[in-house]
């Protein structure tokens, strides 16, 4: 299982400059239609909800790195270390904004969810890189010992970190700006934007692999199918049980739950290829990329189970 699992390594993305530049410019599209969401209404919702928001952010930037890297060390030695790289990296990326629709869907409380997806999209130029590399060197430091030999696999902080801001950061400056000083087009041009932006990406995501099919119909992937329902079940628990653990009110669990278990694993398929593409991870990747793409597919399944079954069920 371990020698077919490291050949997803050496997976060959045909992924071409072109196209990436194509990708970034849209994932700036996306940014940038977030920001549009972004008001200063929406943070005073937190004042609101503190004790629910605080636990939402605790959750999201510390809770689910924390239990990923828990799981990955428990699975050691079931999984190679560039799955256990993908799965770090997916915890390390903010809530997807399909987490707002779902809450909505869930009859969870959607304020609360849009307050969330805005100050995590904020703080996430410095907490993704942040926690990529911290709790990617904490398990580079467990292999390592495990091993009893060095185990090289380069964590790249300050890279990272300037590739988010460039991405991430100025097309959201953008965005809030376009709020502040031009409201009116920012209203008009907010939902078609950010339905047109996600489209594109998913659709550009989709091709990315589709030279690749032949790893999802193989029966590896079985195993890859599994890891990714266990690992996005234990991160839906975590947000559910820290909402339960700190009795909040029902909606604001259904809320939180969700928050935590959509990840924006579009983001950390687009990290992978530019920091490929420039170099920066020489080291051969593909565990990380199939992790990282098929969780892109699975939360959003297994968010709109969840979303239906609670949208029969009203938050007592």
């Amino acid at each position: 299982m371990l020698e077919q699992l490291q050949a997803l390594d050496n997976i060959n993305i045909n992924f071409s400059p072109e196209s990436l530049h194509i990708v970034n410019l849209i994932l700036a599209l996306v940014m940038y239609g977030v920001a549009l969401g972004i008001r200063p209404q929406t943070f005073k919702n937190v004042l609101l909800f503190p004790k629910s928001a605080f636990v939402g952010l605790f959750a999201q930037a510390i809770a689910l790195p924390a239990i990923t890297f828990l799981l990955v060390v428990l699975l050691n030695n079931w999984i190679t270390p560039m799955i256990a790289m993908g799965m770090i990296l997916v915890a390390s990326c903010p809530g997807g904004n399909m987490s707002n629709f779902m809450s909505q869907l869930s009859r969870g409380n959607t304020e609360l969810s849009i307050s969330l997806t805005a100050i995590g999209t904020v703080i996430t130029p410095i907490l993704t890189p942040f926690n990529f590399w911290l709790w990617g060197s904490f398990y580079t430091n467990f292999v390592n010992n495990q091993a009893g030999e060095a185990i090289w696999l380069r964590i790249p902080f300050l890279d990272t970190f300037k590739l988010v801001l460039l991405l991430l950061g100025i097309p959201l400056l953008l965005g809030i700006l376009t709020v502040r000083y031009f409201p009116k087009i920012a209203r008009k041009i907010k939902k078609p934007l950010q339905n047109l932006s996600v489209a594109l990406f998913l659709i550009l995501i989709v091709v990315a692999f589709s030279n690749n099919l032949d790893i999802f119909w193989s029966p590896i992937f079985i195993f890859i199918f599994i890891l990714v329902l266990v690992h996005n079940s234990a991160v839906l628990g975590t947000g559910y049980g820290l909402a339960t653990l700190f009795k909040l009110p029902p909606k604001d669990r259904r809320a939180l739950t969700i928050e935590t278990g959509i990840q924006n694993s579009g983001l950390g398929l687009v990290l992978l290829f530019n920091l490929m593409n420039r170099g920066i991870l020489t080291d051969p990747i593909g565990g990380m990329l199939v992790v990282t793409a098929w969780w892109g597919i699975w939360h959003i399944i297994s968010g709109l189970l969840i979303s239906f079954y609670w949208s029969r069920r009203a938050a007592r």
